[in-house]
């Protein structure tokens, strides 16, 4: 009975040298967009709701399609070493990886400079540090790991900062306004979609206000 050949996920199958340390990090390292997306933005839409989040989580799955439509259009191969990654049926320009980093990098920079966010931030560029550190290790993966050349990590990477900053003046320009609309509407109060990017300390009027709600209830019930 003939059998077809088997193909693997392409999303977690990560391979390195074995033996090699920095391989087996930087392995580790290509699979932080995963990371972000299930654990962070799933996350963050089943305890959050909130718009600014669900928008950019939208970006991201926007460049994305961007990205395979012109994967698809250039055709570009990958490296040689895409015979031993099992790889060479995907093509490689622009970096999915590349461009994934450098969106969720430059929105998240943009979002902590207008002071949108969770928490006031004084010393914003600590904050920025570690998404574009990630942004950098993870383009250095991809290129180290052989599943792709410089100039498409580079090519992944400028077209990343270039939708992300679109992106998030599409959104603070001119979605923003429908964004009342949107918590008043049938399907916001159901699911409680909120947005507190008025709010500069978002954590802080939270805390504040479940203090006040407990104490509330507390001389309510005396």
């Amino acid at each position: 009975m003939p059998t077809t050949p088997l193909k693997a996920v392409t999303l977690t199958h990560v391979r390195y040298q074995r033996g090699d340390q920095l391989g087996h990090f930087l392995a580790w390292i290509s699979l932080v967009p995963v990371f972000i997306s299930l654990g962070g933005f799933i996350s963050h839409f089943i305890f959050r709701r909130e718009l600014q989040g669900i928008c950019f989580a939208l970006g991201l799955i926007i460049s994305q399609f961007v990205n395979e439509l012109i994967k698809t259009s250039v055709q570009q191969a990958r490296p040689e070493t895409c015979a031993l990654l099992e790889t060479c049926d995907s093509h490689g320009w622009p970096s999915s990886h590349a461009q994934y980093m450098s969106f969720f990098a430059i929105y998240f920079t943009l979002m902590t400079c207008k002071g949108i966010g969770l928490f006031d931030v004084k010393n914003k560029w600590v904050v920025n540090f570690w998404p574009w550190s990630m942004a950098v290790l993870t383009m250095y993966s991809r290129v180290y790991l052989g599943y792709h050349t410089i100039a498409q990590v580079f090519a992944g990477a400028a077209l990343g900062i270039f939708l992300g900053a679109l992106w998030f003046w599409v959104v603070n320009s001119v979605l923003i306004v429908f964004f009342p609309a949107i918590e008043e509407s049938a399907f916001g109060r159901m699911f409680y979609i909120k947005d507190t990017s008025h709010i500069p300390n978002v954590l802080k009027f939270e805390y504040d206000n479940a203090r006040a709600a407990r104490k509330d209830l507390a001389a309510k019930s005396n």
